[in-house]
């Protein structure tokens, strides 16, 4: 694609993305939208009332409403909150991260995350050829896996071709690093006693390998604060692997499309730049700290959005289908992270 073709379709999809929130757009998709943020309300209230994953709740609200996703006054909404809403919350996401704690985190820990990350995606892969599985199930599950759950696994998505199938893989893979990533909040900090790790290489370990911010938080300041902040550097700077992967990624397929879906797909998404544009003005300390609230709680609100109006979108029997491989490759890439960030830790510790 040359700088032309680039910026035009930068320049179109910067268009669409802003035509969205147009008012008459935004009449069109209320009912869809009222929808997607009743099921998110519903989520947030059982989550703040009894514990467990925000996300994860959403998603499965959303999935018994599903018979909504065939009615045609509803439907315009519910595309807007899976598709302009999850893009914006991923590019708000951004705002978490600065190049001051990237680097803060030093050479040796960097290089594990980067590897690890890197190696756990290739490790995704693998796993999908050994199981049958597409390639595309395992750079998704793998991105998901080695970055940032949930967060990763949508914005891996958005660049792949828009199918059903992989819309279902990619609920099913939100659910199982929602899952796993809540499991690894528990039995993780146990197994740092167990190994007896300091509170150092302990807050590698967790912002290395668990997979939502949130869980990261919570197991990190389990052992003491000086763990907590560490775990969270080390998360944050799994999280900037976002934009590199998700780049790489949307190259792939872009080289695969039909020559007319190549034509109006751009090297780096819209969403993207705005990741970056975010993280660069919180790097230069451009937004403020009641700013920077606001960004964060938005971006959770449109992710949760987003997340609600997938599960509309698919069906339980739809996700039942997919069999148990893609279970077992999320144990599996799961496993493998944890292993290398622990294997890395003792060999050059």
């Amino acid at each position: 694609m040359s700088d032309n073709q680039l910026s035009l379709s930068l320049q179109s999809r910067s268009s669409r993305f802003f035509a969205a929130w147009r008012p008459s757009a935004l009449r069109r998709n209320w009912p869809g939208i009222a929808i997607s943020s009743v099921i998110a309300l519903a989520a947030t209230f059982v989550s703040t009332a009894y514990g467990g994953p925000q996300l994860l709740y959403a998603l499965f609200f959303g999935l018994a409403f599903h018979f909504l996703s065939q009615d045609e006054v509803c439907r315009p909404g519910i595309h807007f909150c899976s598709q302009t809403l999850l893009r914006t919350g991923v590019a708000l996401l951004g705002a978490r991260v600065t190049f001051e704690q990237i680097a803060h985190i030093g050479v040796v820990p960097l290089a594990i995350v980067l590897v690890a990350v890197a190696s756990t995606i290739l490790f995704g892969c693998g796993m999908a050829r050994l199981l049958g599985r597409e390639r595309l199930e395992g750079l998704l599950s793998g991105g998901a896996v080695a970055i940032c759950g949930a967060s990763a696994a949508l914005a891996i998505s958005a660049v792949l071709p828009k199918t059903k199938g992989n819309e279902e893989f990619t609920l099913l893979t939100v659910v199982g690093v929602t899952t796993l990533s809540t499991l690894a909040m528990i039995c993780y900090p146990l197994l740092v006693h167990l190994l007896d790790l300091a509170q150092t290489p302990a807050g590698v370990f967790f912002g290395g390998t668990i997979h939502d911010v949130a869980q990261v938080v919570g197991a990190g300041y389990l052992i003491s604060n000086h763990t907590g902040e560490v775990a969270t550097i080390v998360k944050l700077a799994r999280v900037a692997c976002l934009v590199p992967v998700v780049m790489l990624i949307g190259y792939l397929y872009r080289k695969q499309d039909s020559a007319v879906e190549r034509s109006s797909t751009a090297l780096m998404p819209f969403f993207l730049i705005g990741f970056v544009v975010m993280m660069t003005a919180n790097s230069l300390h451009l937004i403020p700290d009641i700013t920077h609230e606001w960004i964060n709680t938005a971006s959770r609100v449109c992710l949760v959005l987003a997340i609600a109006a997938l599960g509309v979108k698919t069906s339980f029997q739809a996700l039942a289908s997919l069999g148990w491989r893609p279970v077992v490759m999320l144990v599996a890439e799961t496993v493998w992270i944890a292993l290398f960030v622990l294997g890395a830790l003792y060999v050059l510790g």
